[in-house]
């Protein structure tokens, strides 16, 4: 046979070559097909085009090129090694004949919930848990996570990740949340550089003032108060100290009046920030005028004290709630469930459930739990002789157990209708020697009566806020009328503190 002296190629050999081929000349082809120079807009190469100098002119070029172009330029872009398309001033390089748009920041406002935490609640709203912990650890620099209240507001700014698309995508990226811990200061993290945050601590300008109030009694002091534009906290703080003397249902009588000085602090625009404490009242019952004083004598605590100097505190408090209605008194009655007469050795408050209920005076918890018809039931032991009981809670404060020491005026539970009633009140009882008797027939020992060097003292301060209360109603202060939404002055105000619609 003849021989050439060539090696010798099988058939399958050549079959392998033959494809080889024609895979290295695709891309071959593609490279010398289309040519895009820097600043110029790529185009599909027209039909029937040569786009191999190699090939007989009028040869077709493979579909799979101007394709691949035409469909992802910015992959075609993406060789160049240089980077010299990257930056594209005249926006020659856009394919769909639009700029992009800038991100629009969204704004949202968290709520604080009971049971909720910091991290849950920004992972909750869509943000990565890395940047949500790194956020929260530039924070820790100027507020506890652990501090935050419930009910508290936390404004979010986010931006829309990229890539991300009006129905879904990548987490938002996280620009910058607040909070404000208190009134006297915001606290606010900002985006700082691609993963890091800043947390910035920012003090509010406030101004402190004196504030008066005086209203008419027409029904309760409750109702009167709120009339007048009293915040909350003043209101509850007046019916506090005034709880020792007086039984708000038979003492007070329609056309009985008070007046309050007490401080607070204002935003420059003048919308009232926080109240804080009263300086003095006065409440006026059947032409009886009872004032009294803040004063803190010397080594001892902050209380309020008559004009004579004799502090207002008493062993025990004859209403251990805020604004409630005496509904039963103490003694024989006919029993609302039971049907039939049958002592009762307390008396009862009505008041909407969750009203906070009162620790009548210090002492140590007895008992608090559940005890047969009275529901969930406190008893607090104030000294060898007096206790006091209270019934029918909806819940006991967390903390108040067994054993623990519990202040005059600490909130020890709520009101409810556990056990034997027909409705949320408390059912107070005061015990002398293990004996249940009405409070309002107890002979309660008064607190600390000033003399020498601290009376002395008092009397200055009880000069000086006197002076306060002639400036502040006679116009020198400003009146605040919560009701209205705005700041008055005193002169004008009227006992209801708001003052006249104006005709239009």
């Amino acid at each position: 046979m003849f021989s050439s002296g060539l090696p010798r190629v099988r058939p399958r050999h050549l079959l392998r070559i033959a494809l080889f081929s024609a895979v290295v000349a695709v891309p071959l082809a593609v490279t010398a097909g289309v040519t895009i120079w820097p600043g110029q807009e790529p185009q599909d190469a027209p039909a029937g085009a040569n786009l191999d100098p190699k090939q007989p002119k009028g040869a077709s070029a493979p579909a799979l090129v101007a394709a691949r172009v035409s469909a992802d330029p910015a992959r075609t872009m993406g060789t160049d090694p240089a980077g010299t398309m990257a930056a594209d001033p005249a926006g020659t390089m856009a394919t769909t004949g639009e700029s992009e748009a800038q991100p629009e920041v969204v704004n949202r406002t968290l709520t604080v919930a009971p049971g909720d935490t910091l991290m849950g609640l920004l992972v909750n709203a869509g943000i990565d848990r890395r940047e949500a912990h790194n956020a929260i650890t530039a924070l820790r620099d100027v507020f506890r996570p652990r501090d935050l209240r419930i009910g508290q507001n936390i404004e979010l700014s986010l931006a829309p990740a990229s890539g991300a698309t009006q129905d879904a995508g990548p987490e938002p990226r996280l620009i910058s949340f607040g909070l404000q811990p208190s009134v006297e200061r915001d606290v606010r993290v900002s985006r700082d550089g691609e993963s890091g945050f800043l947390a910035l601590s920012i003090d509010r300008p406030l101004e402190p003032r004196r504030v008066g109030a005086r209203g008419t009694i027409e029904s309760s002091l409750s109702v009167a108060g709120k009339k007048a534009g009293l915040p909350m906290k003043v209101l509850a703080e007046l019916i506090r100290m005034y709880s020792f003397d007086v039984d708000f249902q038979r003492d007070l009588r329609r056309g009985d009046s008070f007046e309050v000085l007490y401080s607070a602090m204002f935003e420059q625009d003048g919308t009232l920030a926080r109240p804080d404490d009263i300086l003095y009242a006065v409440l006026t019952l059947s032409g009886k005028r009872i004032e009294l004083y803040r004063f803190k004598p010397k080594g001892l605590h902050t209380d309020y004290f008559d004009s004579k100097g004799d502090s207002v505190r008493k062993t025990l408090m004859r209403t251990p709630i805020d604004g409630a209605r005496l509904s039963s008194r103490f003694g024989m009655r006919r029993h609302p469930v039971l049907g039939y007469s049958k002592m009762h050795r307390g008396v009862d408050f009505a008041a909407p459930r969750g009203t906070p209920i009162y620790a009548a005076g210090d002492g140590v918890v007895e008992l608090a739990g559940r005890n047969g018809a009275y529901g969930r039931y406190v008893r607090i032991r104030h000294n060898s002789t007096y206790k006091t009981a209270y019934a029918h809670m909806k819940r006991i404060k967390k903390g108040i157990r067994k054993g623990k020491r519990v202040s005059q005026g600490q909130v020890i539970g709520y009101v409810g209708s556990s056990g034997r009633a027909t409705g949320p009140h408390l059912h107070y009882e005061v015990l002398v020697n293990g004996r249940q008797i009405s409070p309002r027939k107890v002979k309660l020992p008064s607190g600390e009566n000033l003399k020498g060097k601290r009376l002395k003292a008092f009397n200055i301060r009880r000069a000086e806020i006197d002076s306060l209360r002639a400036e502040a109603f006679a116009g020198q202060a400003l009146m605040v009328s919560a009701e209205c939404g705005e700041t008055v002055n005193a002169e004008l105000a009227p006992a209801s503190g708001c003052p006249d619609d104006k005709a239009e």
